[in-house]
């Protein structure tokens, strides 16, 4: 059987180095591309399985060249069209999908380092940032209950009056954000996804 007709019936071809190299035609690729487009986590999946086949291709050309003899031309020519056809696959596949990579990670990438790195450091600063502001917050309600104090003791009857406003202010506001599937600090509650 030539390898032309490998390739339009679907079978795998048997590479040089006893690898068999699966051989897929353009309608049934096309087919499986366009199979379930509009999920995202589908979408996704489909473009790291293309990457894994393109990485799976890549090693069998590296074995192909690395013992390349005359008699291995064409296994060498199959599998660059094979890596050709998956990469166009990939772009694609990559096409239907919405992911944006910060650049910071791109660059750790880059450096050989690992990308949890990256996710660690911005989880750390978080973390830093919320403590500032955790300060900061419990400075002005120490300002708050300070001032109150003194107010209470210069003008007792209108702070009696303010901490019932007050009261009449938070219990409304409590009320509305339930009403609304508010929460008491103003976000929005989310629905879990189940």
């Amino acid at each position: 059987m030539e390898s032309s007709q490998n390739a339009a019936s679907g079978t795998g071809v048997s590479g040089g180095n006893g690898i068999t190299i699966p051989q897929i035609n353009a309608a049934a690729a096309a087919a499986t591309a366009g199979a379930g487009s509009e999920d995202p986590k589908q979408n996704l999946n489909q473009v790291i399985n293309s990457i894994q086949k393109t990485l799976g291709l890549l090693h069998q050309l590296y074995l192909t060249v690395s013992s390349f003899n005359v008699a291995s031309q064409l296994p060498l020519l199959q599998r660059l069209n094979a890596l050709v056809s998956e990469l166009d696959n990939m772009t694609k596949l990559s096409e239907k999908c919405n992911i944006q990579v910060p650049m910071e990670v791109l660059n750790l990438i880059d450096e050989g380092k690992n990308p949890d790195e990256f996710t660690r450091d911005v989880l750390n600063s978080c973390i830093a940032k919320n403590q500032i502001t955790k300060g900061k917050t419990d400075s002005f309600k120490g300002l708050r209950r300070h001032l109150l104090e003194e107010l209470e003791q210069a003008f007792p009857d209108e702070v009696e009056s303010y901490r019932e406003i007050r009261a009449a202010s938070a219990a409304e506001s409590k009320r509305l954000a339930q009403a609304q599937s508010v929460l008491p600090n103003g976000d929005l509650k989310v629905k879990t996804e189940l």
